[in-house]
């Protein structure tokens, strides 16, 4: 993810990744074959979207308050979008989709994302008193 210039949105896309082949594994075991595909599915999904929303906002190179705000409405607009399309096509494509295992693992790697906000850039943040 080099082409990620957003530390903190790499960090979180990191563990994002970590969950995912975490729930893949442990519904692997409880469900076999379609729990764990069903995990990677709802993992991907959000992990795409992440991606999409830190390709919008690597891109902005502006200075105003304005023009951080409409590229964070923008990004964030493209990553519900993308969202909503590969859910409902793995949700309609699918058919032994394992529910409970694709929306578990699709919900807390958004959460995860969202987490985001608590990460520094700063090099030296731990420093600070």
């Amino acid at each position: 993810m080099p082409w990620i210039r957003n530390k903190p949105v790499r960090i979180v896309m990191r563990w994002q990744m970590i969950v995912t082949v975490a729930m893949v594994l442990i519904l692997g075991l409880l469900w076999g074959f379609h729990g764990a595909a069903s995990a990677l599915l709802g993992g991907v999904i959000s992990i795409i979207s992440a991606a999409a929303f830190a390709t919008v906002i690597s891109h902005y190179q502006g200075a105003t308050a304005g023009g951080v705000l409409i590229t964070a409405l923008k990004a964030e607009a493209i990553k519900i979008i993308t969202m909503i399309i590969l859910l409902w096509l793995v949700l309609t494509l699918y058919e032994d989709v394992v529910a409970v295992g694709f929306i578990g693992t699709f919900a807390v790697t958004v959460l995860i994302f969202g987490m985001a906000l608590f990460v520094t850039d700063e090099t030296n943040a731990a420093g600070i008193k």
